[in-house]
């Protein structure tokens, strides 16, 4: 791909990006943030969640106990 096939790519990008109502881009935007990922499992992996679980668990097994 040459350097002039990639500047024309970007131009038409950018210029459909430009062409559609501002309504819309604010929509796609909000929606590709609800459809993200929260953070610790977007760095690192399920291994928060699973710590999440587990200390859950123990605390709601404690309070069972008490």
């Amino acid at each position: 791909m040459s350097t002039n096939d990639y500047v024309k790519f970007v131009t038409q990008q950018f210029v459909t990006y430009m062409d559609s109502p501002k309504a819309d881009r604010q929509q796609k935007r909000a929606q590709k943030r609800m459809e993200k990922e929260p953070f610790l499992v977007r760095w690192f992996g399920v291994l928060p969640l699973s710590v999440a679980l587990y200390y859950r668990k123990i605390h709601t097994l404690k309070k069972k106990d008490a």
